[in-house]
C-alpha cells in the first residue's frame, strides 16, 4: 500500500506548535465578510476614543484586501499566556499595584513575531509565493479572522476566545497569496453567559461583543495619555497597567493550562505584587530599567507614574501621601493633578 504523506497544511500546523505558538488554522482572505461595517458602526459611536489609527486606516482594516489585494489565504496563530496563579488575587491587596496578566512577562510583540518569521520562512521553503507577517501593529481585524478560521470565537467581552485555551492567546497572522486548504470556522459558545459583562468595573461594554474603549480600564492607563476621567477613577482600583476582570472570569479558562503558556511570557516576580510605593517614585531612567523588555515600556514614566497616583488615592492607604507629595509639583501636569487628586483622596 502506498505511504500517506502529510499535506503542506498539516506540516505547517506541526512547525507552528514546534515554534512555540498553541494553535494554528487556516481562513480564505474573505473569511470576515461582516468585520469592515462592524468596525466603522464601531468607529462612528466613537467607541475608539483617542485611538486615531483605528480611524485612519480604517480601509486597510476592515478586509485583508483592502491591506494586500494579492492575499489569498491567511494563516491565524494563537500563542497561549494562560497563567498560573489567579490574576485577581491582588483585587483587595490596597498598596500594591496590578500589572496585567499578558504583560508581565517578555514583550509579545517581540516573541510573537520571530516565531511568526520563523514560520514564514520555513513556508516558503515549502513553497514559493509571497506573504507577509503581522501582530498588533498593523491593521488588521486579527480577532474575526481568527474566528473564521476556527482559532475561536470573539466572546461578548468582544476578545477571542478558545475552547482549549479560554481567553489567553496572543495573536499573529501570516497573509499569503498561496491558496491553502481552510479550517472550518467556529461559532460562538457563549450562551446566555454574562460572566465578563458584569465583571467590568467601569461599564465598559453598552452592550454584548462590543466594548467602549473610552471607558476601559486597559485603554485609560495604556492608550490614553490625558487625565483618566474623575468620574472612572474609583473603578480602576490598584490596576496600573491594563485589566483582566473580562477575561479571568470567562468559565472557558477551566480548559486553559497554565503548562501550555509559551514559557517568554512567565511573569517577572518583581512584576507579581509591586508596591505602589514604588512605582510613584520612579524617574524616566528607573522606568526604563525596570520595563526594558516588556510591553510596560511603551506608556513612558508617566503614564505609569500618573496611573499609580490614582491607584494610591483609591487604596484608603494615608501613608501613601508621602510618595505622592513630591509629584504634587511633577514637570508633567497630567502626573501633578493625579497626584494632587490621590492626596485629597487619602486626606478625606
Amino acid at each position: 500500500m502506498p505511504v500517506e504523506t502529510e499535506t503542506l497544511e498539516q506540516r505547517l500546523k506541526a512547525q507552528a506548535l514546534a515554534l512555540g505558538f498553541a494553535d494554528c488554522r487556516i481562513a480564505p482572505a474573505d473569511a470576515a465578510p461582516l468585520a469592515g461595517e462592524r468596525l466603522r458602526q464601531w468607529l462612528d459611536a466613537g467607541h475608539h476614543g483617542d485611538m486615531l489609527w483605528m480611524e485612519e486606516r480604517a480601509e486597510q482594516r476592515g478586509s485583508p484586501q483592502g491591506l494586500w489585494p494579492d492575499v489569498r489565504s491567511v494563516i491565524m496563530l494563537g500563542m497561549s499566556y494562560a497563567p498560573g496563579r489567579d490574576p485577581l488575587a491582588l483585587a483587595d491587596v490596597a498598596d500594591r499595584a496590578r500589572f496585567s496578566v499578558y504583560a508581565q512577562g517578555k514583550d509579545y510583540h517581540d516573541v510573537v513575531k520571530k516565531a511568526l518569521k520563523a514560520l514564514a520562512r520555513w513556508l516558503v521553503e515549502q513553497q514559493s509565493g509571497a506573504l507577509k507577517v503581522f501582530v498588533d501593529t498593523a491593521p488588521v481585524m486579527e480577532k474575526p479572522l481568527a474566528q473564521g478560521a476556527g482559532l475561536g470565537w470573539q466572546g461578548k467581552h468582544s476578545n477571542l476566545v478558545s475552547r482549549a485555551h479560554g481567553s489567553w492567546l496572543f495573536l499573529g497572522a501570516i497573509y499569503t497569496e498561496m491558496t491553502l486548504s481552510a479550517d472550518a470556522g467556529e461559532r460562538d459558545h457563549c450562551g446566555n453567559c454574562r460572566a465578563c459583562l458584569n465583571a467590568c468595573p467601569t461599564d465598559a461594554f453598552p452592550s454584548p461583543y462590543v466594548v467602549d474603549a473610552r471607558r476601559c480600564i486597559s485603554y485609560l492607563t495604556i492608550e490614553h495619555k490625558g487625565p483618566i476621567p474623575e468620574e472612572l477613577r474609583a473603578g480602576i482600583g490598584n490596576r496600573v497597567y491594563g485589566c483582566d476582570d473580562c477575561l479571568a472570569v470567562c468559565p472557558w479558562n477551566k480548559f486553559a493550562d497554565a503548562a501550555a503558556a509559551n514559557r517568554a511570557f512567565v511573569g517577572r516576580a518583581e512584576l507579581a505584587a509591586p508596591e505602589i510605593a514604588d512605582l510613584l517614585a520612579l524617574n524616566d531612567a528607573g522606568f526604563r530599567e525596570i520595563f526594558s523588555g516588556s510591553p510596560i515600556k511603551r506608556i513612558g514614566r508617566n503614564r505609569m507614574v500618573r496611573n499609580a497616583a490614582i491607584a494610591a488615592g483609591n487604596s484608603g492607604e494615608p501613608k501613601l501621601i508621602a510618595a505622592l507629595t513630591p509629584l504634587v509639583g511633577d514637570d508633567d501636569p497630567v502626573v501633578a493633578e493625579a497626584a494632587r487628586w490621590a492626596i485629597g483622596q487619602l486626606g478625606s
